[in-house]
């Protein structure tokens, strides 16, 4: 993976600045105890109401989960997912929150993503960061550029499993209705954060649901 020279690494070091600096004036906002990875939570980011209403657009949207080589790692994801209704009360909600609370426009992000995991679905380790040196690069360019922080609300408790690891720094995030974790992709200096690799874990019982906004360097389109 290219991080030498990256086309947008000054303007991720200066939005993670950003996001930083706003973290710091929120007392709710918790560091998790990994000095290596900047990763956050907010419980009760969400109420339960509103996490019904998003668990019912999920539901309506979700079709078995892609990568974007998915030729190359078949098996690797087997969740459902699917772009929830951007229109709808509850999303357009969300977003502004998120914007509020990390100060980076909601137009900057992708749509909001939710995914759904039934007992013994999975996503294994992996970073939300792109490789510049994929095929897939150039498209993800010019339409927004680098994923700079991610923002995943937990939407329901899971009866067992079904947890978040953050997988070369030994945290582990049990789902909890309403909370928020949010991580960004990049060190401070702006090149990828190995220490943000993650898995979803297997649900052994129940079922999990999450909605995720992944935000880029730049207008997404």
């Amino acid at each position: 993976m290219a991080t030498a020279v990256h086309p947008d690494r000054k303007a991720l070091a200066r939005i993670g600045a950003t996001v930083r600096e706003r973290l710091s004036l929120q007392p709710l906002a918790r560091r998790l105890p990994e000095e290596r990875a900047e990763i956050y939570a907010i419980d009760n980011f969400l109420p339960a109401g509103t996490c019904a209403r998003l668990i019912a657009l999920i539901d309506a949207v979700a079709t078995p989960s892609s990568l974007v080589e998915q030729d190359l790692w078949p098996d690797y994801r087997t969740s459902y997912s699917g772009d929830i209704d951007a229109g709808a009360l509850c999303v357009r909600r969300l977003e502004r929150k998120l914007s509020a609370l990390t100060g980076i426009a909601a137009t900057w992000g992708e749509a909001a993503q939710g995914q759904r995991y039934t007992c013994g679905q999975f996503f294994h380790e992996h970073c939300d960061w792109f490789d510049t040196d994929a095929s897939y690069w150039r498209q993800e360019r010019r339409c927004g550029g680098q994923r700079s922080w991610t923002a995943m609300v937990y939407l329901n408790a899971v009866d067992e499993g079904g947890t978040t690891d953050f997988t070369r720094v030994a945290l582990s995030i049990p789902p909890r209705t309403g909370t928020l974790l949010l991580w960004n992709n990049a060190q401070p200096d702006g090149t990828p954060n190995p220490w943000t690799m993650h898995a979803a874990r297997p649900v052994l019982r129940g079922v999990k649901y999450v909605v995720t906004k992944w935000f880029r360097t730049r207008l997404w389109q």
